[in-house]
């Protein structure tokens, strides 16, 4: 049976932005340490999804077949297809960004019942859209793991370097070697909650 795979969330949409090379260091972070970890790139920017347009209500559907347009079945597809999450998302505003939580919004059962992981970050840290985000998981009824990964920007050069999307050089071995720590600790729990929820469906298709 193949390993499960875990979708790793670029959460902004915004142009320019820093999101999708601080979601590359999560993942590059993650993959050094655990070689065989099946983690797949999910960017909100690339699915460029509208503002929901569904006519129907998320929790009542059940398939990708119980919705209306393509794109939407698609989504459907593509999270059903994974066992666990991880989000990186900014902090804009002490929130996190509206398009991630449109993202969430279209589905309800694809989500349902699956580990997720918050990785933050911002000027400081992004904790409080963490915390949000952690609510809206747990709404969803879904398993958010602990701790919440703080990725704070070291100075404000740093800072406006991210603003315009420039390099931020974060493989180089000297930064963020707490926030290294503090993901491959929220990892190892996501990923066991994800053995668990596999070794419990393999017992149940037994």
């Amino acid at each position: 049976m193949s390993t499960p795979t875990i979708g790793i969330i670029v959460c902004s949409q915004r142009v320019p932005r820093a999101g999708l090379q601080i979601t590359q260091f999560v993942l590059d972070t993650i993959q050094k340490a655990y070689p065989t970890a099946n983690l797949r790139l999910i960017d909100l920017a690339a699915w460029n999804l509208p503002i929901y347009n569904e006519p129907g209500i998320p929790s009542f559907i059940t398939s990708s077949d119980g919705y209306t347009h393509e794109l939407t079945r698609k989504w459907s597809e593509e999270i059903a297809s994974h066992a666990g999450f991880i989000f990186v998302t900014p902090q804009y505003n002490w929130g996190y960004p509206a398009s991630i939580k449109n993202a969430i919004d279209y589905l309800f059962h694809e989500w349902n019942g699956k580990p997720g992981m918050i990785v933050s970050y911002g000027g400081h840290g992004g904790g409080k859209a963490a915390q949000q985000l952690y609510q809206v998981l747990q709404g969803l009824r879904m398993q958010p793991v602990e701790p919440l990964v703080a990725l704070t920007f070291p100075t404000k050069e740093f800072m406006g370097q991210a603003a315009v999307g420039e390099d931020l050089g974060l493989m180089e071995d000297g930064i963020w070697g707490d926030g290294r720590e503090q993901i491959l600790t929220a990892f190892q729990a996501l990923a066991q909650l994800v053995d668990a929820r596999s070794t419990d469906d393999r017992a149940v298709a037994a």
